[in-house]
């Protein structure tokens, strides 16, 4: 679609954007670059909303060991609540743990 089609899309809309129409080119626009045998994909917004950093906490660890997750498998916003789980702790200087993680927040 192009600009002038997005802006004619929008006005017929009354200002609301049209539901995308999933073919197999969107498909393929959205989906991530495989990634090399012994390697993972991740998407940037994991390091700018999610505030993952290398290397990574112990916490963070604890929290995938315990869920028998792995580091792809979660989402940029579920990093957001373990990475602010962590921050408050450490701010309050109290021990944050898996334990008191799952008060907090659940599956």
């Amino acid at each position: 679609m192009s600009t002038v089609d997005d802006a004619v899309a929008v006005e017929e809309t009354g200002g609301a954007l049209p539901p995308l129409k999933w073919d197999q080119g969107l498909i393929e626009q959205v989906t991530t670059a495989d990634a090399p045998p012994g390697c993972i994909t991740l998407y940037s917004d994991f390091f700018r909303v999610g505030n993952f950093r290398l290397p990574a906490t112990h916490f963070l660890g604890s929290i995938l060991h315990y869920y028998a997750f792995h580091i792809s498998q979660l989402s940029p916003m579920g990093m957001v609540r373990i990475r602010h789980f962590e921050f408050v702790c450490r701010s309050q200087w109290e021990e944050h743990t898996v334990e008191k993680f799952r008060v907090s927040y659940h599956l």
